[in-house]
């Protein structure tokens, strides 16, 4: 796969107390004088986001900044849709829960709350398919936020990014499955071999335990979290660049898969030992992909396009009966 050089990004381990207080009062100072709405827009917050990245006493808040999620949050609403009967979707959440737990013991320890959160969305939004991305995103939030703020957040990042992954209809995986499979093909043509051709892996497939779970089971919770500080600013392109970089991780482990399951497992449970050394150099790893994330935007809106043009030229039913 063509990696450029990681060189040039700042890591924050094993930083002093000193340094990372300067951090905080840097994000604090910035978030009073950038608007949630510009802060995607804004040089200074990616410098920050680079160069100092986010300490985790104000990881929470600098969530919710960079998503809108105070700015989006509606006094009384979240109380009034947890007063609505519970749907049937619920059992599902308290099935993924102890499954997921071993894993993520956090979500046992905040198992009331993340039923409140995802019933309270669930109920507002009754288009969504639920699945088991649902809850290990809110999950994670939750691991870091107060109830509700984690519901305004999670709700900010459903209506900016993710809502199309869990719709009935599955047009948005299709197109950015297919968008990763020919990314994946020309930056490890022999990966992509593999993986689509030998293990007859689908790209939907393939994309979607990673993209609609915002990779956390695939990450450990330190990477994840650099990984999270860095969507949430730069969107659905840099979700590629670190499934690419991923491949690039466990590339050789990939390669030697010799069956679905075993390829599943190096995918979606890559062992940190795999990894680069610190979470900034996994985020450096996944800037260092040769891809230009504006492109990525195009190709989407128009591979969107066309498949809408698809639908709308399919006959009616009307048409074949008569």
């Amino acid at each position: 796969m063509s990696i450029a050089s990681n060189q040039g990004f700042s890591s924050s381990s094993d930083t002093p107390i000193d340094a990372r207080r300067q951090r905080e009062l840097k994000w604090v100072s910035l978030m009073g004088a950038v608007p949630p709405a510009q802060a995607r827009k804004h040089k200074k917050v990616k410098k920050l986001l680079m160069d100092g990245g986010v300490p985790s006493s104000v990881r929470s808040l600098v969530w919710s900044y960079l998503t809108e999620g105070k700015a989006k949050a509606i006094p009384g609403v979240y109380v009034q849709l947890g007063k609505r009967p519970r749907g049937p979707a619920l059992a599902g959440v308290e099935r993924d829960i102890q499954r997921s737990s071993p894993d993520h013991p956090q979500m046992q320890n905040n198992r009331a709350s993340l039923l409140s959160v995802l019933h309270a969305y669930l109920s507002m939004v009754p288009d969504i398919e639920y699945s088991i991305g649902l809850t290990l995103i809110s999950g994670h939030l939750l691991a870091l936020s107060p109830e509700e703020d984690a519901f305004w957040i999670f709700v900010s990042i459903m209506d900016s990014y993710l809502r199309p992954y869990f719709s009935f209809n599955t047009r948005q995986i299709e197109v950015d499955a297919a968008l990763f499979s020919s990314l994946l093909h020309d930056k490890d043509p022999q990966v992509a071999k593999k993986v689509l051709l030998e293990m007859k892996v689908t790209p939907v497939d393939m994309c979607r335990p990673w993209f609609s779970t915002l990779f956390v089971d695939a990450l450990p919770v330190d990477y994840l979290n650099r990984v999270w500080d860095l969507f949430l600013f730069e969107g659905i392109p840099f979700l590629f660049r670190v499934g690419l970089a991923l491949f690039h991780c466990c590339r050789r482990q990939v390669l030697e898969a010799i069956n679905r399951e075993s390829l599943f497992d190096v995918l979606l449970h890559p062992s940190s030992n795999w990894l680069p050394p610190s979470p900034d150099a996994f985020i450096a790893l996944a800037y260092s992909v040769k891809v230009k994330d504006d492109d990525v935007r195009k190709q989407r809106v128009k591979a969107q396009a066309q498949r809408q043009t698809q639908r709308n030229n399919l006959p009616k039913l009307s048409q074949l009966i008569f």
